[in-house]
């Protein structure tokens, strides 16, 4: 185009580049203040589809007011090809920034806060970005952060892209965008998560000369967080970054929200001025599967069953189901798996098939997978904590390596498989491990026999204190698991609807604070403690209890994808 050049009553002085969209320093010449026009290229933009989801965005966004989102003054069609006007915005984007790293600690969590504000504000507004990265952050040179470029953002609920096709920048896409799966909050909150890395280390987080190179990254890679602790990281923020960019959804703040209490405590911290309270780490609502029969029983003594001032708390243990999303095949029509590489240290291989589930012995089926042989130790947290910033559990036995870590919520355990490399086992790989293939109700077999695990009737133990992760090889299940029926309860992955009675019984005993919720997220924990007696360790039941709730005979175990030759 010739400039300057004429698009109705906009001046068009000077192009500022572009790919799918032509963009142009534009003057109007009605008001007569600069703007930006951006033009969809006929050529390469994609045709009506992208001509539509480009309107859609323009659309979108036009009524968005907030201090953080840059305004679109006006769209529409000229002769034929569609147009946004948007605000110009002096300065740079924040790559530059970046690029340039003379920006001190106190003005990048400003600027990481401000695009936060941003975010959560139009998530509210139902709008989903889906293209979060430093080129569509612009900094003027007062130090004002505005999101821009929203060029793929859909409304929840339009659906103008191809099933499958994904849309954004490849090194800060989400590993549920490379699979094309539906794209979520939770998916610009990991994007947000690589642009925080980026901005405190000076470096990217994902990197690859491929495409395939980067969605390898993407979805099997462990972020490597040395260069932020390498760059002297609070580790407050290190934790946000490692939380924000978690493979899992599930594992990931719920929202921007909880993301701007952790900013704004940071900052205040830093400045030394009086800080707000700490900000709880929540984990967020998932999709609940349907609610099962229950088995009232009560326990009395520890873990989810307490008796607080002499009152006994519910809690429900549930014949088991298979959760939700666990790679479950209908028996007889299992996929020929190729054979799986050799566990890696420390766990044990847990082969494809199928094998008997739940109280009533239903035949069930999982691919092949990896489990830990043992509870994750002391040891093993405390490397997880010295390496990430984390702060150490409530009560945390540093004196004792070799026992079970404790004290940790469902949050806490996914941030250390995460790190780990791994995830935590679904209810049904846990019951898998645990009880073989012939659907025993204990690891060792059908005895209740209280001498083969840390329960309250061992002679030896007498359920008074933790033992030894590799303790009890005596009650090892068919896979040589190691304390899967007694010593502490562990979580397993997928969400749970809690009873009525359940809610009411942690309210009553003022065991959270705020109380427990049936809205929030709860999770299951599995084979029991060292306060249950024998009766109670089964491995075909298990107790729900809140996300957030931690206590000290709560503990896990990891899982991994068994890798196949």
């Amino acid at each position: 185009m010739q400039l300057p050049a004429r698009m109705g009553k906009y001046e068009l002085i000077e192009s500022l580049g572009g790919g799918m969209s032509r963009v142009y320093r534009a003057r109007d010449t009605v008001l007569g203040r600069p703007v930006v026009v951006k033009i969809l290229n006929s050529e390469t933009g994609g045709g009506e589809e992208a001509k539509a989801r480009f309107l859609q965005e323009a659309r979108a966004t036009s009524s968005i007011t907030h201090e953080n989102i840059v305004r679109i003054h006006d769209y529409g069609e000229h002769e034929g090809l569609a147009f946004m006007v948007i605000e110009f915005i002096p300065g740079q984007d924040l790559r530059a920034i970046i690029k340039a790293g003379n920006t001190d600690l106190k003005r990048r969590i400003e600027i990481a806060l401000d695009v936060a504000r941003g975010l959560e504000h139009i998530h509210r507004c139902g709008i989903i970005h889906r293209d979060i990265k430093p080129d569509n952050i612009r900094v003027t040179p007062e130090w004002k952060v505005k999101l821009m470029d929203f060029g793929i953002a859909k409304s929840q609920g339009l659906q103008l892209t191809r099933t499958g096709m994904a849309l954004g920048t490849p090194y800060y896409m989400a590993p549920e965008q490379v699979m094309g799966k539906p794209v979520t909050p939770q998916s610009d909150v990991y994007a947000f998560g690589l642009v925080l890395f980026e901005l405190f280390s000076g470096e990217k987080a994902v990197t690859g000369d491929t495409v395939e190179q980067v969605f390898y990254k993407i979805l099997s890679a462990p972020l490597d967080l040395t260069p932020l602790t390498r760059a002297g990281l609070p580790a407050r923020l290190v934790s946000l970054v490692q939380r924000c960019s978690a493979k899992d959804p599930g594992a990931r703040p719920a929202g921007f929200a909880e993301v701007c209490r952790e900013l704004e405590y940071t900052l205040a911290e830093l400045a030394g001025s009086p800080a707000p309270a700490a900000p709880p780490q929540v984990a967020p609502v998932l999709p609940r599967p349907p609610k099962p029969l229950d088995r009232r029983i009560l326990l009395a003594g520890g873990g989810a069953a307490l008796v607080a001032a002499g009152t006994g708390l519910w809690v429900w243990l549930r014949p088991s189901r298979p959760p939700e999303g666990n790679g479950t095949k209908e028996p007889g029509k299992e996929k020929k798996e190729a054979v799986p590489l050799a566990p890696p240290p420390g766990m044990v291989l847990v082969p494809a098939g199928t094998f008997l589930f739940g109280a009533n012995r239903e035949q069930r089926s999982t691919p092949a997978f990896y489990i830990d042989r043992t509870e994750v130790p002391n040891r093993d947290y405390q490397q997880f904590c010295n390496a990430t910033g984390r702060a150490l559990p409530p009560e945390f036995a540093a004196g004792r390596p070799d026992e079970p870590v404790v004290n940790v919520t469902f949050e806490d355990a996914q941030a250390y498989a995460a790190w780990a490399g791994k995830r935590l086992p679904s209810g049904l790989e846990w019951e898998k491990a645990a009880r073989g293939t012939e659907g025993f109700p204990y690891p060792w077999g059908a005895d209740a026999d209280p001498a083969r695990a840390n329960v309250a009737g061992n002679p030896e133990t007498r359920g008074e204190r933790l033992v030894a992760v590799d303790r009890f090889e005596n009650g090892a299940s068919p896979f040589q698991v190691l304390n899967m029926a007694g010593n502490v309860w562990e979580w397993v992955d997928g969400a749970e609807t809690p009873s009525a009675r359940a809610v009411a019984s942690f309210a009553s005993l003022k065991l959270l604070t705020p109380p427990p919720t049936a809205e929030e997220p709860w999770r299951a924990i599995r084979g029991g403690s060292y306060k249950r007696r024998i009766e109670e360790v089964v491995a075909y039941e298990w107790s729900v209890v809140p996300a957030r709730f931690r206590f000290r005979d709560i503990g896990f175990r990891c899982a991994m994808d068994a890798a196949a030759r």
